[in-house]
């Protein structure tokens, strides 16, 4: 899996630059939301390793498929990736992108998961903790898991807070172990 996003890297930089460049970072994620999504297709994957289709088969179906979800600089950008080998790369280059955008944009994917629902005036507070301890604007997605027992599990790109009660036994447990 790091190998993948190694290869992806510089495509999904690649496409940055020129989404930055010329003002259109959400278009750009949409593109390559739709082109991962067609990938991602058991059909279409098994298009990818037909020998009966050249490259340019290839990307003319990908285009064609995707309509006018896919502008001139898309369909170039799917023909560099078809020349190179690279179209089943297209889900990490969409996730190395969207990491870079938010990098960009100042602004962070928050996974809060929480035993319980929790009321809206708490979700508020803790949005606004976090967003004041990494100083990044926080887009949050709501969870609940009973297993946590009580508390909650923030995910915030690596950095992971347990603060639940399952999280706590297992501490424990691992203490024990190996105290």
């Amino acid at each position: 899996m790091a190998e993948l996003h190694t290869l992806a890297r510089p495509y999904a930089k690649a496409a940055f630059e020129l989404a930055r460049e010329s003002g259109a970072l959400p278009h750009w994620s949409q593109t390559l939301k739709a082109l991962s999504a067609v990938i991602a297709d058991a059909r279409v994957s098994s298009l990818l390793g037909d020998p009966r289709l050249s490259r340019s088969d290839v990307v003319g179906l990908l285009a064609q498929a995707l309509g006018d979800k896919l502008d001139a600089q898309g369909r170039n950008f799917l023909g560099l990736l078809a020349e190179n080998k690279r179209l089943t790369a297209l889900p990490a280059i969409a996730e190395e992108y969207e990491t870079l955008r938010a990098a960009a944009e100042r602004r962070v994917d928050v996974e809060i998961t929480t035993a319980v629902a929790v009321a809206e005036v708490q979700q508020q507070a803790l949005i606004a903790a976090i967003h004041k301890r990494l100083a990044l604007e926080v887009d949050v997605a709501w969870k609940t898991d009973a297993a946590l027992v009580a508390g909650a599990v923030i995910r915030a790109g690596d950095l992971v807070i347990d603060g639940s009660v399952a999280g706590e036994l297992a501490h424990l447990r691992q203490a024990v172990v190996t105290g």
